[in-house]
């Protein structure tokens, strides 16, 4: 049965064509991300109801979140790229151990992660931007987050897994929900319990667990899906060096996002709560945009791992061009609908504080400006990560969080006040698209003078 279902899907990925192959497992993966990023929306724009300080928390926070994120995305999505690898050459015995060590790293990881976190929290929320009158609701918020990071790290872990390989669907299962229960429970928690911001973060705790339960009893009894076995769990210094190096963009582009979020925070701090709430919504909300996009991209990282391993080079580049025609379009179009709607898209979170609506207003516009450039920024990190290019994938990863956004957030507000803050992602991302071209025209050179392997 097993060897049936390997078969199977190693005739989809190398055979099948190409669009429909990565719509397939595309869409879970942009359900996924979609169903995500609607409950950490949710969170904002229920805590945004209590007022423009818990609202401005939860933004605060959002950073500690990504760091979390970021590091589990590092764990599974380096193994995942391992794993896709080792099954496209034929090594079963191989993806067993990374799946083993990817799902088990991040649960201790996580265990580390909360611990320290909690000894420090008071530190921890000032450090991460909050003011004296937002520093309460962060602590109350944060406090929960913590206690739910190993399951956090090890749902996106199994997440990612499955992913690569090529069952998005059983993600889906997991993410979605986990993601619909936090939907439901936030209300509840926060207004019908009169938990405040605390309760939105006791919500997304228990969806976070739930999702872990669920993806962890697919994981193992599922026929098509490697098992987690401790007995695999066998990590050496050497597996741990593949998953970092392969990892290592979605620590860059998540982890240098967190930092970039700090210092926006501090940096908004100088203008008050209303302006660190405004940028808050506004990043969730981008980050719901491009999150179809990024859901999209993990539909074509199976695909491309896969057939890289196989050695079927020239599917790979009609892979990724397909990719980034079909999400430039994508952001093309959401872009323009959001743009129209942008005040009242930040009216809808915090009608009753109008300096929150004109910063955030302008912020969004001008973010929307640049978004459809990420449908080559994101394939072209995914297809560069994916086949194992993992400095020039990082490169990639970190330019639009790190290398020009951070000099701009400390340079444009300087010479135009909060305006520099509200237009420093725009700038960094017209920085990105061309450093991308320039990496990825040399790679897909070298690609196509590769003769396909029989």
């Amino acid at each position: 049965m097993k060897h049936m279902e390997a078969s199977s899907r190693s005739d989809m990925m190398l055979n099948a064509p190409v669009s429909r192959v990565i719509f397939k497992l595309a869409v879970p993966t942009i359900i996924s991300m979609l169903i995500t990023n609607i409950y950490n929306m949710a969170d904002t724009f229920f805590v945004s109801q209590i007022g423009t300080s818990a609202s401005g928390a939860v933004g605060v926070i959002f950073s500690a979140m990504a760091i979390i994120q970021a590091i589990a995305f590092t764990i599974g999505m380096g193994s995942g790229t391992n794993v896709s690898q080792a099954l496209g050459a034929g090594d079963e015995e191989r993806a067993r151990r990374y799946v083993a060590t990817s799902f088990f790293t991040a649960l201790i990881v996580g265990v580390i992660i909360a611990a320290v976190s909690l000894m420090n929290i008071d530190w921890l929320v000032r450090f991460l931007g909050a003011t004296e009158t937002i520093a309460p609701y962060a602590k109350d918020y944060a406090t929960y987050i913590f206690y739910a990071a190993p399951f956090m790290m090890g749902s996106l872990a199994m997440n990612n897994l499955l992913r690569f390989e090529g069952m998005s669907f059983y993600g889906m299962i997991g993410i979605t929900i986990g993601g619909v229960l936090n939907m439901v429970l936030d209300p509840i928690f926060i207004f019908g319990l009169g938990l405040g911001t605390a309760g939105a973060a006791i919500a997304t705790a228990i969806s976070q667990f739930i999702s872990f339960v669920i993806l962890l009893v697919i994981s193992n009894t599922k026929a098509d899906v490697i098992s987690i076995r401790l007995r695999d769990f066998r990590p050496t210094l050497a597996m741990y060096g593949r998953i970092l190096y392969m990892g290592l963009p979605s620590l860059g582009r998540q982890g240098i996002a967190s930092v970039s979020t700090i210092l926006l925070n501090n940096a908004a701090g100088f203008y008050g709560d209303a302006a660190i709430a405004a940028m808050s919504i506004v990043s969730r909300f981008v980050l719901f945009i491009n999150s179809t996009v990024i859901g999209f991209g993990q539909g074509f990282q199976p695909v491309c791992g896969f057939c890289y391993g196989a050695g079927r080079y020239s599917r790979v580049r009609e892979a990724f061009a397909f990719c980034v025609k079909v999400s430039t379009l994508i952001l093309l179009v959401l872009a323009t609908v959001s743009f129209i709607f942008a005040n009242p898209i930040i009216t809808a979170f915090r009608r009753d504080d109008p300096l929150v609506i004109e910063i955030g207003t302008l912020a969004l516009r001008l973010q929307l400006c640049s978004l459809p450039l990420w449908g080559l920024i994101t394939m072209s990190n995914m297809f560069t990560q994916s086949i194992g290019y993992g400095v020039r994938a990082t490169i990639i990863a970190t330019a639009r969080q790190g290398i020009f956004l951070i000099p701009a957030l400390l340079i444009l507000p300087q010479i135009f006040g909060l305006l520099g803050i509200q237009m420093a992602a725009t700038v960094s991302d017209v920085l990105t698209f061309f450093l991308t071209i320039a990496i990825v025209s040399g790679i897909l050179k070298q690609l196509k003078a590769m003769p396909d392997k029989a």
